[in-house]
């Protein structure tokens, strides 16, 4: 992967940001834990944000520094608020709430976001994972909701998980707090592939530069709709899916894709 990002590499702490041609890669890199704290939430948001304006942009890879790809909330951050006046009330509704802010910036970003998980992923670094439209994860991965241990239930992990996995495997992670490997994460549904540590960031790097390679405008309309469809009844999703696709049809790419496919050429992409 490192090859791929050799160019325009920026360290704004918490994260480090990587650029290459229509790939933007954000390094949380504050280990060992890469805890979402409200400043490294405001970073990846920040590093997001950019990545969606970057109109070049085409993929967005989430990784981390270190063995641990995220321990989730900042515990101590979180407790050392519980000697406000409000007992902490405030300061935990705006860490939850910027947290919620986050997945959901990840779901509605025009580009994919792949995650790239070489390590352990806990709590909301399981729910971070859990959002992103790809995952691929190393052998020594390893993924985990324990807040039941500590009296914490992972509620805001459980939207993503919920989203993800089947109801028994959510229920199964976030009732036991138990560790699960990558393999059994990929048989729950929780992540794409699992691959040897040495060979994470090349599998990563083909997906991205795979996906890049196709016309933006017909990505960006088809991320938006897969989810907008999943929360519609059945007949509902049909409806929108058939005015998407008609719309689609009049996209400048899609006459371009279908026209080369006829043709048999390579197609030239607009954006359009």
């Amino acid at each position: 992967m490192a090859d791929i990002f050799e160019l325009n590499d920026t360290r704004t702490h918490p994260v480090d940001v990587q650029r290459a041609p229509g790939l933007t890669r954000i390094v949380l890199s504050s280990p060992p834990a890469n805890a979402l704290s409200m400043a490294m939430m405001e970073a990846i948001l920040s590093a997001l944000r950019d990545a969606a304006e970057d109109k070049s942009n085409r993929v967005v890879v989430i990784a981390a520094e270190g063995k641990i790809f995220s321990a989730g909330h900042d515990l101590k951050e979180l407790t050392a608020r519980r000697g406000d006046a409000d007992r902490g009330r405030a300061f935990f509704a705006t860490t939850m709430h910027k947290c919620s802010e986050l997945m959901q910036a990840i779901v509605r970003h025009p580009t994919p976001v792949i995650a790239e998980v070489g390590g352990l992923a806990t709590a909301a670094g399981c729910q971070l994972v859990a959002s992103c439209d790809l995952a691929i994860a190393s052998e020594e991965a390893h993924f985990c909701t324990p807040g039941v241990n500590i009296g914490l239930f992972c509620s805001t992990p459980m939207v993503a998980l919920s989203r993800n996995l089947t109801r028994k495997h959510a229920m199964e992670m976030l009732l036991t707090g138990e560790t699960i490997d990558a393999r059994t994460a990929r048989e729950f549904g929780l992540i794409n592939r699992v691959v040897p540590p040495e060979y994470l960031g090349t599998i990563v790097g083909k997906y991205a530069t795979t996906i890049a390679s196709k016309s933006p405008v017909t990505v960006k309309i088809g991320k938006e709709a897969f989810y907008k469809q999943a929360e519609m009844g059945l007949a509902d999703a049909y409806d929108y899916a058939a005015a998407v696709m008609t719309e689609n049809m009049l996209a400048k790419d899609a006459e371009e894709g279908i026209g080369a496919f006829l043709e048999k050429r390579k197609p030239e992409w607009t954006g359009e």
